[in-house]
């Protein structure tokens, strides 16, 4: 078995005149991701290995979860193959993945993510939000082998955020 566990990186700023690599999180970003990171560990595999993008917002994105879930910065891979908006490169890395390894976190971009889940999971997902959390499991002892697999657990910032009241949109944490 092996379970794929992929998360958009946070909203990131358009504030200031740099390279698309090179943006920040905004601060919204940041609030999403340490409330998302917060969030599932009930979720994650017992041991797994981390892969990022090596764009700024994704790399900060996984810095935020490994801060939360205690998982030391320096195990953190970063591949500059994850710096993609496609769905086949992102198949591509995730099918070059060791076999040792049975569980993978990676920290990456749409449309890539959204396309990935909706071909090779069994739900359709319209969008995978900024740092949003979608777990696929796949009955396949090698990487490379992955077909459809099974969406087993889909979580969204606006799943944790809470209304009061419903009419005035005023988010409470």
């Amino acid at each position: 078995m092996k379970t794929l566990i992929l998360i958009r990186h946070a909203k990131s700023s358009w504030d200031t005149p740099l390279t698309d690599k090179e943006r920040p999180l905004s601060n919204r970003g940041i609030n999403d991701a340490h409330l998302m990171a917060c969030n599932i560990e009930e979720y994650l595999p017992k041991s797994y290995i981390v892969w990022s993008s090596t764009a700024k917002r994704a790399k900060n994105t996984a810095f935020i979860f490994a801060e939360n879930l205690s998982i030391p910065i320096d195990t953190i891979i970063l591949k500059d193959e994850l710096y993609t908006f496609d769905e086949r490169k992102l198949e591509k890395v995730v099918k070059n993945c060791d076999n040792q390894f049975d569980n993978l976190i990676l920290f990456g971009h749409n449309d890539a993510i959204t396309n990935f889940v909706n071909t090779f999971g069994n739900r359709a997902i319209g969008n995978v939000p900024t740092a949003g959390f979608v777990s696929l499991l796949f009955n396949e002892d090698n990487w490379s082998n992955i077909q459809k697999g099974q969406t087993e657990k889909v979580l969204f910032p606006s799943d944790l955020k809470k209304y009061d009241p419903p009419l005035t949109g005023k988010q409470v944490y």
